[in-house]
């Protein structure tokens, strides 16, 4: 009872103020001083992200990478320390002066390398004292806003890490290194982009910052309530309404928002007292708001903070970081939705009652009508637009925002012909769900900012900065616009009382947005603290022979160590911080040991890996927040909320797992719309068997042999390779003059898996397998010229003569005097996808036992 009524005490609001925005309010004047400084960040970003820059040069300069990301920190560590106390005895209604002269310095040490840039580009590697002891103060104030923000763990890595470049010369053989001054030490960090400046705190200053900036006006201009109400209009009805109502909304409101705990608060204030109200338990509903809030960072098209990072960290486009991800989420989803489906059967729960007499053909029919128009005028858009493009050329953009203006009106005028959305009390005596046509007509307007952002990633191809800077300028023009219009077309011409409402909505946004971003920006320069020391003491390659001997090479319990070490961060790091530090030291071990087991892993697979097992911060007990704030809201034990949170979230932490070793699930090497419409339908299948047989229940309660069965089922939908592969091997080695000769006649422009062998520059003996480009048709040499390699036969082999600086082979590993011993070509074998018959035969007999049980019942 006492766990009990200690969360029921709780402020959520204020929890969510604590973590993401800083929990103090400080007097009017401070509190206007924040907002302006917040309000500047705000609009900074949005015009470095813009083509301003580049049109008006010749009057203020261009600013390069490093410059803006100096900036940015300097927002970020200013406002850490006006808006986060020091501790919680700290005043929260004044900023002391000890806060203020923080804030002043930090943001100066973060500026530094902007406002002396010349100077130091003057003289680099040669830092002076003034530069040493910036660094020195930067790097202690960084740490103490870290502190602050994300409280003492993040800190404590940080700090071992940045021991460890020090004691290198006292530490045991396996972990030793020459050490470093600390002239050194501090110029890497802090005067370079290896450290603080690096490749994180890029990502957060170029990418991410407009995408939460893009999610916080979306949400202020009114979508969050548009999708809760229209996902409860929806499915609130059905058995467990309110929880599969949960699953949708969170799904929608993940993608405006990168906050796993804001996304619980949102929603879950409506959504887990009606899921309390139909019959689940209160750390159900907690853990149902908490696992669909965190599986809202992994739904394209706004991923999560650490989404954005793979971008830089893989080397691929931002589209196809989303494509890969694309079908674990949905599925993960889908699951997620069976799981409280299945509940509520067990439970025997039912729906929430309607409002109005309308029956459910006529609800159908409304709900299908507007869909379909929606999907058809996407379809006449995009081929309209694919017309003036190529009628109009450079003229046609002109044509394309009158156009984009004309649809977003049509939409106000739909929404105005309905009665407005108010915000329902989830806990007044009769509960009735809205009429699903009027709500779901009421916001389409909103649905065209996530429309703009998708069609610029996806079809005009634009960087994710660019994407997002658009939508988020179409989003600032909605706000300011659409209360105005829609008040006219209502007969309210107050025009002048509705713009002035859409400005402050549209000033609170951005602010919102800036402070959003505090938490981000500190974790991704923290972060850099530890890549910094990775790059400066080569602790990546201790940490590859530590792994490697913990596991005794074997990939499946490196993967498991990968994870568990994901898990033990995550219970003290925030997502991002995690990704950053668990992908710089483990992703290169993974790639290394699976290539050496013959398993080629893409290096996307093993990064979604990483983020999968990271966004498990915020659940896990006993410092998940998420599942905190929910247990809040539920009025429940936190520590029981989350377990069941965890055990919910199972379906996201084997995902990982499958798709290292089935990279069609990342839809990776797949020959047709046939292929991809099997696989997606397998994954769907194979996903939903396994929430039935971890919930215990799937048309009746299971048996212990039928839930043996059905995990096995499970498994080989998943990866029906692993019994194929028993019958006969997926490829098979071809040596000598057939190895030249399969290079020699592949296809132009395809990959082929290699085997090298030889003793590496450490004196080590290294065997591994390699995927490696071929280019265009010629001759062995000709062709393995492509990936970087120079080579001459030798025996049945071919030598490594010499390795392209920079090239494909480089990035594999490959060093001269290393021989390419075989090549793998694909077996001739039946398809592994006819697993899927048996398995589906044994789930069919499964689905007949229950059902005569259930029957009977």
């Amino acid at each position: 009872m006492n766990a009990k009524s200690n969360v029921a005490d709780i402020d959520v609001n204020q929890l969510v103020e604590d973590n993401d925005t800083g929990g103090r309010q400080p007097g009017p004047a401070v509190a206007r001083l924040l907002m302006g400084i917040a309000l500047a960040w705000s609009l900074f970003q949005l015009w470095i992200a813009s083509p301003l820059p580049y049109m008006v040069s010749n009057l203020i300069p261009v600013l390069n990478d490093t410059q803006t990301r100096a900036i940015h920190l300097a927002f970020a560590v200013f406002l850490a320390f006006m808006a986060y106390p020091a501790s919680k005895r700290s005043p929260r209604d004044r900023v002391p002066v000890l806060d203020w002269i923080f804030a002043l310095a930090g943001a100066f040490s973060a500026a530094y390398i902007f406002v002396f840039y010349r100077e130091l580009a003057t003289r680099p590697g040669q830092p002076t004292g003034m530069d040493v002891w910036t660094a020195v103060v930067g790097i202690v104030l960084l740490l103490e806003a870290t502190r602050r923000v994300l409280g003492l763990p993040m800190v404590v890595v940080a700090i071992l890490f940045l021991g460890y470049t020090f004691a290198g010369p006292y530490m045991p053989d396996l972990l030793a290194h020459k050490g470093a001054s600390l002239d050194r030490a501090m110029t890497h960090q802090w005067l370079t982009t290896e450290g603080v400046y690096g490749v994180a705190l890029g990502v957060s200053s170029g990418f991410i910052f407009l995408f939460v900036l893009f999610g916080s006006l979306l949400d202020k201009a009114g979508a969050g309530n548009y999708f809760i109400k229209s996902a409860f209009a929806l499915l609130g009805h059905m058995r467990g309404g309110p929880a599969k109502a949960a699953v949708v909304s969170s799904a929608a409101t993940g993608v405006i928002s990168g906050s796993s705990i804001a996304n619980v608060v949102t929603t879950g204030t409506f959504t887990i007292p009606l899921m309390k109200r139909v019959g689940y338990r209160g750390d159900q509903a907690g853990a149902v708001e908490v696992s669909s809030s965190v599986n809202g960072q992994i739904m394209p098209p706004v991923m999560g903070a650490a989404a954005f990072l793979m971008v830089e960290y893989v080397g691929i486009p931002y589209v196809e970081v989303m494509k890969h991800a694309f079908l674990p989420a949905i599925i993960s989803y889908i699951a997620l939705f069976y799981i409280v489906h299945l509940e509520a059967l067990k439970a025997d729960m039912k729906g929430l009652p309607r409002r109005g007499n309308s029956t459910g053909t006529q609800r159908l029919v409304s709900f299908l009508t507007t869909v379909t128009g929606f999907i058809v005028l996407a379809g006449i858009t995009y081929y309209v637009i694919g017309f003036l493009k190529s009628l109009l050329g450079d003229a046609a953009m002109v044509a394309i925002g009158l156009a984009l203006m004309a649809i977003y009106v049509g939409l106000l005028w739909l929404g105005s012909r309905q009665p407005e959305l108010p915000l329902d009390d989830p806990n007044a005596p009769v509960f009735e769900l809205p009429e699903t046509g009027p709500t779901v007509k009421s916001g389409l307007h909103y649905l065209l900012s996530v429309v703009v952002l998708v069609w610029c990633l996806m079809v005009e191809r634009l960087s994710p900065a660019l994407s997002a800077f658009w939508a988020t300028v179409f989003m600032i023009f909605v706000m300011l616009t659409q209360k105005p219009i829609i008040g006219y077309f209502r007969g309210d011409h107050r025009f002048g009382d509705h713009l002035k409402a859409g400005w402050h909505d549209l000033i609170d946004g951005l602010v919102t947005g800036a402070r959003n971003m505090i938490g981000i920006g500190v974790a991704t320069a923290a972060a850099g603290i530890i890549v910094g020391t990775v790059s400066l003491t080569g602790v990546g390659l201790v940490m590859t022979e530590v792994v490697e001997i913990l596991s005794g090479g074997n990939l499946m319990l490196m993967l498991v160590l990968v994870a568990v070490i994901s898990l033990i961060l995550g219970m003290g790091l925030p997502t991002t911080a995690n990704y950053i530090v668990v992908s710089t030291l483990m992703a290169p071990v993974i790639v290394e040991l699976g290539a050496q087991s013959g398993l080629i892993v893409p290096l996307i697979a093993v990064h979604l890996f990483v983020f999968y097992f990271g966004l498990m911060a915020d659940v896990t007990p006993p410092v998940g927040l998420a599942s905190f704030a929910a247990a809040a809201i539920a009025k429940h034990d936190p520590i029981k909320t989350g377990i069941t949170a965890f055990y919910y979230s199972m379906r996201t932490a084997i995902l990982p797992f499958l798709f290292i070793f089935n990279t069609q699930l990342l839809l990776i090497g797949l020959d047709g719309p046939l292929h991809v419409a099997l696989t997606m339908g397998s994954a769907l299948v194979a996903m939903l068997v396994f929430a039935a047989a971890t919930s215990g229940y799937f048309f009746a309660r299971n048996r212990w042999y039928e839930t043996i069965l059905m995990l096995l089922i499970c498994f080989t939908l998943f990866r029906p390779g692993f019994w194929m592969d028993m019958i006969k091997p997926p490829f098979e080695e071809l040596k000598g003059q057939a190895m030249v000769t399969a290079i020699e006649a592949a296809p132009a422009g395809t990959e082929k898996r290699v085997w090298i062998e030889g003793m590496n520059i450490d004196g080590d003996e290294v065997r591994k397998g390699v995927l490696l480009p071929l280019g265009e048709t010629g001759d062995v040499k000709a062709r393995l010229a492509t990936a970087g390699l120079t080579v001459m036969a030798d025996g049945d082999a071919l030598m490594v003569m010499g390795v392209k600086f920079g090239s494909t082979a480089e990035k594999l590993g490959i060093e001269q005097s290393f021989r390419i011993t075989s090549i793998e070509m694909p077996s001739d074998r039946p398809a592994k996808e006819w697993f899927f018959v048996p398995a589906l035969l044994l789930l069919a007999g499964i689905v007949a036992l229950q059902r005569r049980r259930s029957a009977k019942a």
